[in-house]
């Protein structure tokens, strides 16, 4: 090679270098993947433990509250709110199940106030927006909170946070208020969970695999703020692991809801066992972060 062909290519080399270090330098530690390890499980209840769960820290030493087909009320069922998803509790004790009908043009958010009582919020679609309420998770500020659509999306829904945010009433339509942009499509999202004011973890029920490379992935989303109502975020997606996929029976297991508790610093996300099993050895997951 001539001289200062070598001469050029060596100056490219160390300008391409130099970049490759700033940008390791100056990358912000929260698009960093955390590794979340399995740490035990406890036995899931395919009428009352199915379907979603969340901690509750108000009032103090409450239990933990899962959803399941047997946790709808009659009343609720009665009138076609027949699935519940993924439920969570804001930092101040409400607490809030997403509920969908298997037809019509709204979905609905019930919530309980930290005194007990419960009040029903109801949401007209947007235009293009799925029927299907998989699950909600309310932002640490406590006013706004995010929901998402079953099947293959590249968004997720930001609302007002019904019964915190003041804006909200039983009486009038919960509007969406913006959205956060996923860089990476996502499919079946069963539930999500906010680790900080910027990152989620979310359990994804896709059977596929095509999108990571794993079937039923544990995912993480970094934001590029928290939600405000006011203006669309952006979401980096990463698929962390494999969700554990242990059954007696043989057969296509569900991904089902996921909560963080921040008190202990324990992630808990819901599988759901294949054919006969369902009944038997379903599991709730315990991980920690290592």
């Amino acid at each position: 090679m001539p001289l200062r062909a070598r001469q050029r290519c060596h100056t490219v080399l160390t300008a391409a270098v130099v970049l490759a270090a700033t940008l390791l330098a100056t990358a912000s530690p929260a698009s960093a993947a955390d590794t979340w390890t399995e740490v035990g499980s406890d036995r899931a209840d395919p009428l009352t433990e199915s379907q979603g769960l969340t901690s509750v820290e108000v009032p103090a030493g409450a239990a933990n509250r899962y959803t399941g087909i047997g946790t709808i009320p009659v009343d609720l069922s009665g009138r076609g709110w027949n699935h519940v998803g993924d439920p969570d509790a804001s930092y101040d004790g409400h607490y809030i199940e997403p509920y969908q009908r298997d037809s019509g043009t709204t979905k609905m958010f019930r919530v309980q106030s930290p005194g007990g009582t419960w009040a029903e919020y109801v949401h007209t679609l947007s235009s293009g927006e799925a029927l299907n309420n998989s699950w909600v998770a309310v932002s640490p500020g406590g006013q706004w909170m995010l929901a998402g659509e079953y099947g293959t999306m590249s968004r997720l829904l930001v609302f007002p946070t019904p019964g915190v945010n003041p804006g909200t009433s039983p009486s009038v339509n919960l509007p969406q208020a913006s959205t956060v942009r996923l860089d990476h499509a996502v499919r079946d999202v069963q539930g999500c969970d906010f680790l900080s004011a910027t990152r989620l973890l979310c359990s994804s029920d896709d059977p596929a695999g095509t999108l990571f490379g794993i079937t039923k992935p544990l995912l993480q989303i970094d934001l590029s703020a928290e939600p405000n109502g006011t203006s669309d975020v952006t979401g980096h997606v990463t698929a962390l692991r494999q969700l554990p996929l242990r059954s007696s029976c043989s057969g296509t297991f569900e991904a089902e809801g996921i909560d963080y508790d921040r008190r202990t610093g324990t992630l808990r996300v819901i599988v759901v066992s294949p054919g006969f099993c369902v009944l038997t050895d379903s599991k709730t997951y315990r991980f920690t972060r290592s």
